[in-house]
């Protein structure tokens, strides 16, 4: 049997499609094209239990759709398999029926939070879609999917499916497969090399690995992920090292980003710490990671820098508590500061995350979001930085809580419009323009003479240079995408 994996073209003037990290969307003008790790992990277990494989991530290669089609065409998969998202979904069930059409025998398959969270929605909408793989496990349930159809083994729970012209499902997903039973990823079969190019890296050859799925917490109400994985799962850590080491063998690899949701902490990042600087793999290269403010001690801090982390990304979200305790973050406001310090104390950068345009914040509380990141950013207690406007994705709580009190904008299924131009919520006194606007100014620390000054004396080699540029083209890109609908705060 031949398996397509595969990101479609996504054809838009609003730029290119951030789709292979499938926590949040946005169209990009210059994107850092996340490495798909569980859609990489599916073709990797396909590939190992002998199925033909075939991975094509269109919108990373560049591929334009006539391209595609006709590589369909030549190729004529048995099954093709699409990781979706709310903002694209429409598109795909659009081009599912046109591609039906180029190969009609293709069996196509939609995954992700989107259609998990309301999976007979494109059944009913998309006649050429054949299955829906609901849950986050889509590398298990894939091959489950594929051992029914040419095995004829029992199909695995989550499957929903056509008999006739009814709509049947297999019943509610399980999380209940070992992840420490899946092999290493083959990046040379999933096209690593094309996922290389991620700005916040300063050594290369850079890799991802992901220890769980997805976060231990995973009751932030604006996130989608919980979705896929309401329950927490992580690999032996004696695991992820073999791979890490691997990784350093095998292609040289010098930094790696841990792409869970949050990396665990307690004896799980002990015993992991240990294993990087006993087997030297801390003096080989840079680990960066997820984090928790909450989970970031002295001790796990400098553990983390002794054992060659370099960086971490947490989620400050808001500085409001009231917006805090709203979304469980389940953290307090002062806590973010503290993280901060101990982290830079211990040697450790920290990557910044927020979001503006929660439907119970005034304009005044955004600006304290953007005051709190300028002043971290400004004295060094953070490095970088991203903010994004909400979007209250389906399957999230916050989705659930928008409709029960009528804070759309627009009629929540125009799915298109939660791509992050625009805020999909109502604000307190805030215009969208202004919501988008404050987007742009938290960007605009990057540009505050302060972190500029900082960031030039800071200077120690070429890598440290084009990490800077690299950086700067970024954070230029990313004002592009704000300032399309952005107006004066």
């Amino acid at each position: 049997m031949k398996v397509m994996i595969t990101y479609p073209p996504l054809k838009s003037d609003k730029g290119i499609a951030l789709l292979s990290q499938n926590r949040q969307f946005q169209w990009f003008s210059n994107p850092s094209l996340v490495y798909p790790m569980i859609l990489a992990s599916a073709a990797t277990l396909l590939d190992k239990k002998g199925y033909n494989v075939l991975w094509k991530d269109a919108i990373a290669e560049g591929m334009g759709e006539k391209e595609f089609e006709a590589f369909l065409e030549s190729e004529k998969p048995d099954i093709a398999a699409i990781e979706t998202k709310t903002p694209v979904v429409k598109i795909h069930w659009k081009l599912i029926e046109r591609l039906k059409e180029v190969s009609p025998k293709t069996k196509f398959v939609l995954m992700g939070d989107h259609v998990t969270a309301l999976p007979k929605e494109s059944m009913e909408n998309c006649k050429s879609l054949d299955f829906v793989i609901t849950g986050g496990d889509f590398d298990f349930s894939l091959l489950g999917l594929c051992d029914n159809l040419s095995k004829g083994k029992k199909m695995p729970k989550g499957i929903w499916y056509r008999k006739g012209k009814e709509i049947k499902n297999t019943g509610n997903f399980e999380l209940n497969h070992n992840l420490d039973d899946l092999p290493f990823i083959d990046r040379e079969l999933t096209k690593g090399y094309l996922y290389n190019k991620e700005y916040n890296i300063k050594k290369r050859p850079f890799a991802y690995t992901m220890a769980g799925r997805d976060c231990p917490w995973h009751k932030c109400k604006f996130c989608a992920w919980p979705t896929l994985f309401p329950k927490f799962r992580v690999r032996n850590p004696e695991r992820l090292l073999d791979e890490i080491g691997m990784l350093i063998e095998r292609y040289g690899v010098k930094e790696v980003f841990d792409d869970t949701g949050t990396l665990p902490v307690g004896k799980w990042l002990e015993n992991f710490c240990r294993g990087m600087i006993e087997r030297g793999y801390s003096e080989k290269i840079r680990f960066s990671c997820n984090m928790r403010v909450d989970y970031m001690t002295k001790e796990n801090t400098r553990l983390m820098r002794k054992a060659g982390f370099r960086l971490l990304k947490v989620g400050l979200e808001s500085a409001n508590q009231k917006t805090l305790d709203r979304i469980n973050k389940g953290i307090k406001v002062e806590q973010i500061e503290k993280a901060c310090r101990l982290a830079k104390k211990a040697g450790l950068e920290i990557h910044l995350t927020m979001i503006v345009g929660y439907p119970w914040e005034t304009k005044e509380d955004a600006i304290r979001t953007f005051r709190l990141a300028d002043r971290l950013m400004s004295s060094g207690l953070a490095e970088v930085l991203q903010s994004t406007v909400l979007v209250p994705y389906p399957g999230s709580g916050l989705h659930k809580e928008a409709l029960e009190n009528k804070w759309f904008r627009f009629d929540p299924t125009e799915y298109e419009r939660y791509d992050m131009g625009e805020p999909v919520l109502k604000t307190p006194d805030m215009t969208p323009e202004e919501v988008v606007g404050v987007c742009n100014m938290i960007y605009g620390t990057f540009t505050s003479p302060k972190y500029v000054i900082r960031k030039v004396l800071s200077i120690r080699s070429f890598s440290d240079i084009r990490y800077m540029i690299e950086g700067l083209k970024a954070v230029i890109g990313h004002k592009k995408d704000f300032s399309r609908k952005s107006g004066g705060v």
